[in-house]
């Protein structure tokens, strides 16, 4: 197993058309505009509304900042560092106000035909949920130690991702690392929309 270490700092930031802020596509699997997984650090900086992804089943987690409230029409919901983070409908492109100033957000995109995904807050020490782990952001320095492999030193600000899926072993680091388990099953029954 040869997993892929992409750092922050070397996927250059993209602006938003309406100027509300940037992204960094840490990944877009297989590469291209047909990518079936997509992962990708935004930095919200004003509020507006979420891109629509037709087709396409979303994952949210405010990494820094105080937060977002969202407005999926009509009905709001906070998302904070606290929160866990928010499974939804790329279509719904909801409504985004900050809270209290710019925040800095991980997202994994899924194609529904072609799969299910999931993300999750990993703890150090704590085992992972049951999802097909293909992949880690973590946010903090930590280090992922696989079953009959030798520890994998992993960067702040690091994306790990994995050619195939692995049983996710364990994950280690100070107290209060922030880190998330990226979940990818190709061919799975997709989630409903």
């Amino acid at each position: 197993m040869t997993p892929r270490l992409i750092a922050l700092d070397d996927c250059p930031a993209q602006p938003w058309r309406d100027g509300g802020g940037r992204t960094r596509e840490l990944l877009a699997w297989p590469a291209g505009e047909d990518w079936t997984v997509r992962v990708s650090l935004a930095e919200i900086e004003r509020d507006g509304p979420f891109s629509a992804f037709p087709g396409v089943e979303r994952w949210f987690a405010v990494v820094e900042g105080a937060g977002v409230r969202l407005d999926f029409a009509g009905r709001p919901l906070e998302v904070t560092t606290a929160t866990r983070p928010l499974r939804f409908a790329g279509e719904a492109a909801p409504g985004c106000a900050l809270i209290a100033g710019a925040t800095r957000d991980l997202n994994l995109m899924v194609r529904r035909s072609r799969g299910r995904g999931g993300m999750c807050r990993a703890r150090p020490g704590v085992a992972p949920p049951a999802i097909t782990v293909r992949g880690l952001y973590a946010a903090d320095a930590v280090e992922w130690r696989f079953p009959g492999e030798p520890a994998l030193p992993v960067p702040a600000a690091t994306l790990v991702w994995l050619p195939q899926a692995c049983s996710a072993g364990a994950l280690f680091g100070t107290a209060g690392a922030r880190a998330w388990w990226l979940g990818f099953e190709p061919g799975a029954t997709p989630l409903p929309a």
